[in-house]
């Protein structure tokens, strides 16, 4: 079985320290990652640039998924307060390796912004372009949802669970019962990373297996994606995939291996092969 992991990052230094509790390294390099995910039996990985610590971890990731066009794929961004950046969205995926959009808006005044429509007008532009679009919209579901039904052939994906953020266990579920609503909208899939950072317990986190299992069934095994966001992961590389893999009994066969590769490459329109090994 083929495994991508749905969210990483490489960066080549840090004009501000670090944040979301990744690793305090001035430097990840897309080399450093692939070791860990040879070791971890991770055959590929979707970049997600930390631009909020380096202003040039777009390109690094581009000039990364060049080199490596095996093992990475790219979802960029660029300032979404300035509108001048239109114009890069019809072309955006013609980049090497670049196979859509993503922000966290959690930064700087994103989270002001986004509920006043400041950053409305990138929705149509990337729905016209067929450019999938990445948020973290557990912080705040009630815009996300009017996004995914204003544009409805946007392909939309939700990033990390969908839990309340830097919550654990129970206080992780504030809001589940709206994140399993929006799966009813078909152009919405969801990331189940950094899992394990939603857990109150030790590997294998059973606190957190019946509401995986929940979104699980609400999403369905198409619009479900494996992933870790490993460099802030507690735990190893190795046990965020034998946590999918092996200690979650409803999913297995086929659904398995949809929701550790398969799903997302489709989802993000991502030519991965299935079929063939990496070096």
């Amino acid at each position: 079985m083929k495994i991508i992991d749905a969210q990483v990052h490489i960066w080549s230094q840090t004009t501000v320290a670090p944040n979301g509790g990744h690793r305090q390294v001035s430097s990840f390099s897309a080399e450093e990652l692939l070791a860990e995910m040879d070791e971890a039996g991770v055959d590929a990985g979707l970049v997600h640039p930390p631009a909020s610590w380096d202003p040039t971890s777009v390109q690094l990731s581009i000039e990364a998924a060049k080199k490596y066009p095996d093992r990475f794929a790219v979802m960029g961004q660029f300032p979404p307060g300035d509108r001048s950046n239109e114009q890069l969205i019809p072309g955006w995926r013609q980049q090497p390796g670049m196979v859509g959009l993503r922000w966290s808006m959690f930064y700087y005044d994103q989270p002001v912004e986004l509920p006043k429509g400041t950053y409305d007008w990138i929705w149509p532009a990337a729905e016209k372009a067929g450019v999938p679009v990445a948020l973290q919209a557990g912080l705040f579901l009630p815009k996300f949802r009017w996004i995914a039904e204003t544009h409805p052939r946007l392909p939309l994906i939700i990033d990390h669970c969908g839990l309340k953020v830097l919550a654990k266990g129970a206080d992780a579920l504030e809001h589940l019962s709206e994140l399993l609503a929006l799966a009813k909208l078909p152009n919405v899939a969801i990331k189940a990373t950094a899992a394990p950072a939603y857990s109150a317990q030790d590997y294998p986190f059973r606190d957190i297996s019946d509401p995986l299992q929940r979104i699980f069934d609400a999403y369905g095994p198409d619009r479900f994606f494996w992933g870790t966001d490993i460099t802030r992961m507690t735990c190893s590389y190795r046990q965020c995939v034998t946590h999918f893999t092996e200690e979650l009994p409803w999913l297995v066969g086929q659904e398995l291996e949809k929701v550790m590769g398969r799903g997302l490459a489709k989802w993000v329109g991502w030519d991965f092969n299935f079929q063939g090994g990496h070096p």
